[in-house]
């Protein structure tokens, strides 16, 4: 089938706006601030393989990571039509625990009956009775199509609230959801969706972010479905082929620009937050006409704390970086991978394996591996690699009982930091750089929804590395509890700041305090306290480092 530039784009574009729209209904029908205000979620389209062919400008730790999640729900379950899994287990398709991924099933019927109908869902206490919902015929014994989308939970269970414990176990980082059919046959297993909702804290918010996802992914379905009615599956199947092609076409083009040989990079995470021990990420790429080979093979073993990446993250993070060194073009699809190859150690801090923690590999890690993958091709191609960013997602939740509320609480929120300075221009103050896209938490929606107080929110200003290019500033983030509450930060770029390029001075480190009667007192990077009413927990985020030297005046 003949596919022109046209013809091409108009698929793109189509499937593209699928997974947005599933975005658009995800995000406004959340309940919790993290989903519906920072839009800390991701949604995608993947063909009858498992093989993701258009995504939306979500999250990139989620989606360079999600199709693992579908391919394990495709090795796990038989699915059926009206079937949808839930999963969030790191080694079975899942990053970390909060992010849990609904994978529904498409069998595209001719008359266009959805998989879904009257699908009822109970309140979160109740004993109830199900109906069943009226289920449409079975359609082909195989998927069509498949889509899903992931959010990031501010609770589900584990040893401190919002469920990023400076751990030692997945264990302990909350409850661990193989892929199981959480939707079979267009009737809910509510004996899983009170498990679910019996092992979290915040139960009533819960429900109302998975009703979310399930909205989603009905929305994703019947798209789909309209587009199958109008162009039927052939022409869809092909296009969808054609479009991943298009993508590896031009990563390809995109390699054969930068001049063959081997370039290696490390850098260091500050520590695991058991030990003080910074943690070392070693990588090699050797670039080779239109392939190159990422290999990680040096780098420090899985350790003690919540560090560790899986290898899904990894992936996720090579995707990101050469997606962005090939251009904002590229479509998004299984296609930008297929000029890569991936050597990621088993056992290693980059690829580990059950049980060591990840609630950080996923939050943390993953933005390490991108400033040492920059770092490696800055040696190749300098015009297109900025300095290093923040390098921290910066991570705090805060958890506890809401006494004026009468409920209990999870907050969780990404703080931004400092973009790193471009070859052309100054790095971007105050963003969400990398691997996180998300908003910050307005504090009109921080002060009505839980019990603190934003006490100040500001640019850090100056904290930007010198150069001919300074880089972005920080952010100071200052919140002032109104109850007694349990505090956990998980942060990286506290001992170190992000690198400059081409001599561009370091942007300046982050720092973490809190104010309690007056005096200060310095947190770590990563720290978990108990922290009464009153106290003022800052986060100061690290500024992004300088490119090329500032001349003289």
């Amino acid at each position: 089938m003949n596919f022109n530039a046209i013809k091409l784009e108009l698929y793109k574009n189509m499937l593209t706006s699928i997974a947005e729209e599933m975005g658009v209904t995800l995000q406004r029908t959340a309940f919790s601030p993290n989903i519906k205000e920072r839009l800390d979620f991701s949604c995608a389209v993947f063909d009858a393989t498992g093989q993701m062919v258009a995504q939306a400008a979500h999250i990139p730790a989620h989606l360079g990571s999600m199709p693992l999640s579908v391919l394990a729900a495709i090795e796990h379950t038989h699915m059926e039509p009206g079937d949808m899994i839930a999963l969030n287990d790191p080694y079975c398709g899942g990053t970390h625990l909060p992010d849990i991924t609904l994978v529904a099933p498409i069998f595209v019927e001719q008359n266009g009956t959805d998989n879904y109908r009257n699908l009822s869902l109970p309140a979160v206490k109740a004993t109830h009775e199900y109906s069943n919902p009226a289920v449409r015929s079975r359609g082909p014994e195989s998927p069509t199509f498949f889509v899903a989308n992931r959010a990031h939970h501010a609770d589900v269970g584990g040893m401190t609230p919002g469920s990023m414990p400076l751990a030692t176990s997945v264990i302990q980082e909350g409850i661990r959801i193989p892929p199981i059919k959480l939707i079979r046959g267009g009737q809910l297993s509510t004996a899983l969706w009170e498990l679910i909702l019996a092992n979290v804290r915040t139960p009533t918010e819960r429900r109302g972010d998975l009703e979310a996802q399930l909205a989603a992914n009905r929305i994703g379905e019947r798209r789909l479905q309209e587009m199958a009615d109008k162009y039927g599956i052939a022409e869809m199947e092909a296009s969808m082929q054609e479009l991943c092609a298009y993508a590896s076409r031009m990563v390809r083009n995109c390699l054969q620009e930068i001049p063959d040989g081997r370039y290696t990079n490390a850098d260091f995470l500050d520590n695991d937050g058991i030990t003080d021990e910074p943690v070392e990420i070693r990588v090699a790429i050797e670039i080779k006409g239109d392939e190159a080979v990422v290999d990680f093979s040096g780098t420090a073993g899985q350790v003690r704390g919540s560090v560790n990446a899986i290898y899904a993250i990894t992936l996720s993070a090579v995707f990101y970086t050469f997606r962005c060194i090939a251009g904002v073009d590229v479509p998004s699809n299984a296609g930008c991978m297929e000029p890569l190859r991936v050597i990621a150690p088993e056992g290693s801090v980059v690829n580990a394996k059950f049980p060591a923690a990840v609630a950080g590999g996923n939050v943390e890690t993953s933005q390490r591996i991108v400033d040492v993958l920059l770092g490696a091709l800055a040696q190749a191609c300098p015009e297109r690699i900025p300095a290093a960013s923040c390098g921290s997602m910066n991570n705090l939740t805060v958890g506890g009982h809401d006494a004026a509320r009468e409920r209990d609480f999870t907050y969780y929120e990404t703080i931004a930091g400092g973009m790193g300075a471009r070859p052309d221009r100054n790095g971007i103050d105050a963003i969400h750089t990398h691997m996180t896209n998300t908003m910050n938490t307005p504090i009109e929606a921080i002060e009505t929804t839980y019990p603190m107080q934003v006490e100040r929110y500001a640019i850090r200003r100056g904290t930007g590395g010198a150069g001919k290019f300074r880089g972005g500033d920080g952010v100071v983030r200052s919140l002032q509890l109104l109850t007694d509450a349990e505090v956990t930060i998980l942060s990286e770029r506290r001992t170190r700041g992000p690198y400059g390029l081409q001599g561009g001075e370091a942007g300046q480190p982050g720092r973490n305090v809190m104010r309690r009667d007056g005096e200060e007192q310095p947190l770590a990077g990563k720290a978990s306290i108990s922290a009464r009413k009153g106290d003022i927990v800052q986060i100061e985020t690290p500024g992004g480092g300088g490119y090329g030297i500032e001349k003289s005046p």
